[in-house]
């Protein structure tokens, strides 16, 4: 009787521990399957390849074609860029183009032999999906407001030509002022690293404290001057951009007809009204010593300079360089309009602009002129003002001696530029003896080149998807056959469980 119950006793034990067993393997195995799954799922990690864009920058005077480059993993929605590389267009700007057949071959040849030098330093398979935009700038917006036919026959023509290239083409249009504005100052703060920078993790965070620069650029046919305000006044000259997650109010002005080239037409037009002989005009703004015979279409064949009377394309101006820097400077400012201001402060004709604060980049044309002078990074408002007076009373032979690397028809204009940057800054945009060390005149920041075009590939490259690979830690198969496994061995052990709760009943 007791070997009996001994026997019953064992035989319970016996089936307790195998439902036990069962039912910890059941366990371990969903278990099991819930970490492989997890394994897979959470540590994957996805691989970015990097990205491409090309920007053409088509000003008044030249066509630069840059390519950028970023990883796809985008940082709060916008790419970190950076110049990988870019090509001066040889031939006529975009802007005198379907005037000669001739030159409008070279031109295209030479985009042509630019995008080919691009498209070697892209990867093979990365072609068609590198998007191509072109821009288009003061020297398009002028002729657009002269020529609007032969201005829409050059887009169109740009457009069927890019668009045949083996890129992502996307548009060519005519940027406005204050978007060019607006890119310029992106550019500056990106370079200058105030919207990212790298911690100790080597990841990208945005810098505690971080204060913006201003922008200033001259071109040939305008400037823009754009930055950062607290509060958004009213009109087109505020705009708002999101960039790394973050909004920025700017204030952007663009000045057409007020670039070095056409504000230099304009003060020629001047220095020619005050002068009775045209084959003998005194210029206050050349060099002793250089003198200078001009067409009349040089200076006329431009919205930006109103034509004379009875005015003939073909003549000729006989220029005689007698430097004298006040009258220079006095002319200079005749081109401005300093009075008129029907709002609380203004610029220059009658344009709105709050009162500069911080620190500005001043780059382009401003670059050039103030490194002539000496005076490229930062300088003193009155050691400006005296390196302006300086150069202008230079010899011409002795400026050319000081100045061997720029081209005489730059160097003869330099007393004029000097004036009208000295001009712009401190009268224009009201920048004093205490700001006016703020300004830092510069061309390139960490080798990379000033200009509206990296920022606009910056705004760019938030629409842009970017391609991503996923890198799971288990390879397909792994994972299947791990998966297939686990779950077999749930399958048997709920088999194993019904088999034996089956058998306890009977």
């Amino acid at each position: 009787m007791f070997f009996q119950q001994e026997m019953a006793s064992q035989k319970k034990i016996g089936y307790k521990c195998r439902i036990a067993g069962v039912m910890l393997l059941l366990l371990g195995s969903i278990a099991a399957l819930v970490v492989v799954a997890v394994i897979q799922d959470k540590l994957k990690v996805e691989e970015y390849g990097s990205e491409y864009g090309i920007v053409i920058d088509s000003g008044s005077s030249r066509s630069n074609v840059y390519l950028y480059e970023w990883p796809g993993e985008k940082e709060n929605e916008t790419g970190v860029v950076k110049e990988k590389m870019n090509c001066a267009v040889k031939g006529v700007p975009i802007s005198e183009l379907k005037v000669s057949s001739k030159d409008d071959e070279t031109t295209f040849k030479a985009f042509q032999d630019c995008m080919d030098d691009i498209k070697r330093h892209i990867p093979e398979e990365k072609h068609k999906t590198t998007p191509l935009f072109l821009g288009a700038t003061a020297g398009m917006r002028l002729l657009h407001a002269k020529d609007k036919k032969r201005s829409d026959e050059i887009m169109t023509s740009l457009r069927e030509y890019l668009s045949g290239l083996n890129f992502e083409f996307h548009n060519a249009s005519i940027i406005t002022g204050q978007e060019e504005g607006l890119y310029g100052w992106i550019t500056v703060n990106y370079l200058k690293g105030n919207f990212l920078e790298k911690n100790m993790w080597n990841t990208y965070v945005r810098p505690n404290g971080a204060e913006t620069f201003g922008s200033m650029d001259l071109g040939g046919a305008s400037t823009q001057i754009a930055f950062q305000v607290q509060e958004k006044g009213q009109g087109p000259d505020y705009m708002l951009v999101k960039l790394y997650g973050y909004p920025y109010t700017i204030y952007t002005h663009s000045f057409l007809c007020y670039g070095k080239n056409e504000a230099d037409k304009r003060v020629l037009d001047k220095i020619i009204k005050e002068s009775s002989d045209p084959a003998y005009i005194i210029n206050p703004c050349y060099p002793d010593g250089f003198n200078y015979t001009m067409s009349a279409s040089a200076i006329y064949d431009t919205e930006c300079t109103m034509k004379p009377k009875n005015y003939k394309p073909d003549l000729q101006f006989f220029m005689v360089g007698k430097s004298d820097s006040k009258k220079c400077g006095e002319i200079v400012k005749s081109i401005f309009d300093f009075k008129n201001c029907s709002s609380k402060m203004c610029s220059f004709n009658g344009v709105e602009q709050p009162p500069v604060t911080g620190e500005f980049m001043a780059y382009a044309g401003f670059f050039y002129i103030a490194r002539a002078l000496g005076m490229n990074g930062t300088s003193k408002l009155e050691e400006f003002n005296i390196s302006v007076g300086n150069f202008c009373q230079t010899y011409w032979t002795e400026l050319k001696t000081k100045h061997p690397k720029i081209h005489e028809k730059f160097l003869k204009t330099y007393c004029f530029a000097s004036h009208y940057v000295l001009t712009l800054l401190a009268d224009g945009y009201k920048f004093d003896e205490e700001t006016w060390k703020n300004i830092h005149f510069e061309k390139t920041v960490k080798e990379t080149n000033i200009g509206w075009s990296l920022g606009y590939m910056l705004s760019m490259s938030n629409m842009i998807p970017s391609e991503v690979k996923v890198i799971t830690p288990m390879t397909n198969p792994v994972f299947a056959g791990l998966i297939f496994l686990f779950s077999a061995l749930i399958i048997i052990t709920v088999v194993l469980g019904f088999i034996i709760l089956i058998r306890t009943c009977y």
